[in-house]
């Protein structure tokens, strides 16, 4: 679908950057390593351990993900900071030695694992002489450590860099990051920037004493992902998108579909089933009225334009698809970012963007569609449009 051109005063999202995790891990061997972990920890909490089979348990748990866990064809690889995931050693692990707890490690020790990865990445996201941008956004909902990792950043570099915290929202957290990178930038001299970080690491709120069919869905969805982006108050030649619009509405009669609470090991995440058929209800409506705002019409949009949504998971996807009436095109790099990453919470969103705006085969003009979903339930929404110089290769 070909926009007119952006107006002057739009915000550009551009200079996409990702740091991934460092272990990749195939889904299969993903799933292979919750099945031993739960067996792992059943036979601990077995009321006589010596005697559990746990080889039993762990077969059928890995049957049991296989039914119910999301399938290899759905998502091809995942990625984890933790080297936890890289072995079955629980007695050796930072954080899942479930040999000495049912869950493994506790809050406090999670936390300082988040606070060092956290750190990492920040580093790895700027090179040693880069400026520091007048705003930087964080965004997370996998860890918090105070000073965050951007304040230690800034402090270290000796920037003048305004530090804002965007925390907890969930899967959802990009569109408002950029609703509020908008109001930073606008009004400001041209060359105003504003950062956006977002640091998940989904592999610190494993349950491996938590046997429950939703914890098992859960937990062969989640994974780790790193992703740096600027919006700026006036366009470049660098490829990006133009945001047109963005809006946020909470679901009525929604608010214990989805959870994401402190515990005493870490985030403890409930997802009810009707969860799809919530979105599934609404999401029409709500994208009739977030194209309304942008000023275009939804009947030409949702038979042409690129619809970038948050994969919370391939049923998410399946039920935006049908209620939208989307061809596979439309909707084909965010099941493409689901399968090569997983779902990487608030960092999922911005990774399909980073695709289509390096995607050659997208067109300067394209318009662009982007639906994410978190607890609330919060549906949220942005119209964009890929700006900047169209290679002609």
């Amino acid at each position: 679908m070909r926009s007119r051109q952006p107006e002057s005063g739009l915000v550009r999202v551009a200079h996409f950057k990702i740091v991934r995790p460092l272990h990749e891990v195939s889904q299969e061997k993903s799933l292979d390593w919750l099945a031993a972990a739960h067996a792992a920890s059943a036979r601990r909490s077995a009321r006589d351990p010596e005697s559990f089979d746990a080889d039993t348990f762990r077969v059928h748990m890995r049957r049991l993900l296989g039914r119910v866990g999301c399938a290899s064809s759905k998502i091809g690889t995942r990625g984890y900071d933790l080297p936890d995931f890289a072995h079955q050693h629980f007695g050796e692990m930072e954080i899942y030695n479930v040999l000495c707890a049912n869950d493994g490690a506790g809050a406090r020790t999670r936390s300082l694992a988040y606070a060092r990865i956290a750190e990492n990445v920040f580093e790895k996201t700027y090179a040693p002489d880069a400026m520091g941008p007048q705003d930087l956004i964080h965004v997370t909902c996998t860890g918090y450590a105070s000073p965050s990792a951007a304040q230690k950043l800034v402090a270290r570099r000796g920037w003048h860099t305004r530090v804002t915290h965007a925390y907890h929202m969930g899967c959802y957290a990009s569109v408002p990051a950029i609703r509020m990178a908008s109001a930073l930038v606008r009004g400001q001299n041209q060359s105003a920037c504003a950062d956006i970080v977002h640091t998940e690491v989904c592999s610190l709120h494993v349950h491996p004493a938590d046997h429950s069919i939703g914890q098992l869905v859960v937990q062969s969805l989640f994974a780790d992902g790193h992703i740096r982006y600027s919006v700026a108050s006036s366009a470049d030649e660098s490829a990006g998108l133009d945001v047109l619009a963005t809006r946020e509405e909470i679901l009525p009669a929604s608010e214990d579909a989805m959870s994401w609470m402190a515990s005493d090991t870490g985030m403890d995440m409930t997802l009810a089933a009707e969860v799809p058929s919530h979105i599934a209800r609404s999401v029409r409506d709500f994208t009739r009225r977030l194209c309304a705002e942008a000023s275009i019409d939804f009947d030409e949009a949702s038979k042409c334009a690129i619809f970038a949504v948050h994969p919370g998971g391939p049923k998410i996807l399946d039920v935006v698809q049908i209620a939208l009436e989307l061809s596979d095109a439309q909707i084909a790099a965010s099941r493409d970012v689901l399968f090569r990453y997983g779902n990487m919470s608030s960092a999922t969103l911005p990774h399909i963007w980073a695709t289509l705006a390096d995607d050659r085969f997208v067109p300067t003009g394209t318009m662009i569609v982007s639906l994410a979903f978190g607890p609330g339930l919060t549906m949220c929404g942005a119209v964009m449009v890929k700006a900047g110089k169209e290679d002609k290769t």
